[in-house]
């Protein structure tokens, strides 16, 4: 194997949003040995990089599910996005539908949300420690917008996924847990994005293990080489996923990667 990407909630983090010692340690063994770990989240740049100064490692970023890649030294090598002008005509479908949700706009490194006073603004900014901007679309600075994230009441998610999915099917809807649900540009998913990054470094796909626990992270279990589910996932996805380790409070990334004899 020659390349290890992890999610991060629910896989690299625990229960209590930590990297586990001997994951850690397992991440610092691989880049010493010459693999490349690489972190693939739904999250911004400024929810991931706090996590690799916290624990004193750097390493290329996938973020927003595959809509912006950055190597090492934060330089940009894929950026990909929704219109702002669709990105505000999918908000204005949201406010009018008056769907049970927060909702939030993500371009490069911007974060931008209706109202920052929303308790599930405020609980996701305590989760990513980065901090979120009270504005609009017209606010963002580029021209592109990267993810659009509903923060959802969890009864009445899959209602709201189906109805974005029914009036955008054009783009990449996806949930990544009970309560978040990821708006991206079509044909971005963290399946392309694995297969970009290693096409990018000739690394072929066959060679690479990938981590995760939800469903934004079945595409690129399957793709992967070595797709490995954390025993913590949703019981349905490991009847797709066959390869398991143990769960995010147990080592589960550390377990398998000792299991293959990479550390």
């Amino acid at each position: 194997m020659k390349i290890v990407f992890s999610d991060v909630d629910g896989t690299l983090l625990n229960s209590e949003h930590k990297i586990t010692p001997l994951t850690e340690a397992a991440i610092k063994k691989l880049q010493q040995n010459g693999i490349p770990f690489v972190i693939i989240s739904a999250r911004s740049p400024s929810g991931i990089y706090p996590i690799l100064a916290e624990y004193g490692f750097a390493c290329p970023i996938i973020s927003y599910s595959g809509a912006l890649i950055l190597d090492e030294e934060r330089k940009v090598l894929f950026h990909k996005g929704i219109k702002k002008a669709n990105a505000k005509t999918i908000i204005q479908t949201i406010e009018d539908n008056r769907f049970d949700l927060s909702w939030c706009a993500y371009s490069l490194d911007q974060w931008i949300v209706k109202d920052k006073s929303d308790p599930r603004i405020i609980r996701e900014e305590t989760v990513v420690k980065a901090v979120a901007t009270q504005g609009c679309i017209d606010d963002i600075a580029d021209a592109e917008v990267n993810k659009i994230l509903c923060i959802c009441n969890p009864a009445k998610i899959i209602e709201i996924e189906n109805a974005l999915k029914a009036a955008f099917p054009q783009y990449s809807i996806v949930k990544s847990s009970n309560i978040l649900l990821e708006i991206m540009e079509a044909g971005i998913t963290k399946a392309t994005a694995i297969e970009t990054l290693c096409g990018l470094w000739d690394i072929a796909i066959s060679d690479a293990i990938a981590f995760g626990d939800n469903y934004n992270d079945i595409e690129m279990l399957e793709l992967a080489g070595h797709g490995v589910l954390m025993k913590n996932a949703p019981e349905e996805l490991k009847q797709r996923i066959k390869i398991h380790t143990d769960d995010n409070d147990h080592d589960g990334i550390y377990r398998k990667l000792s299991e293959l004899n990479l550390l």
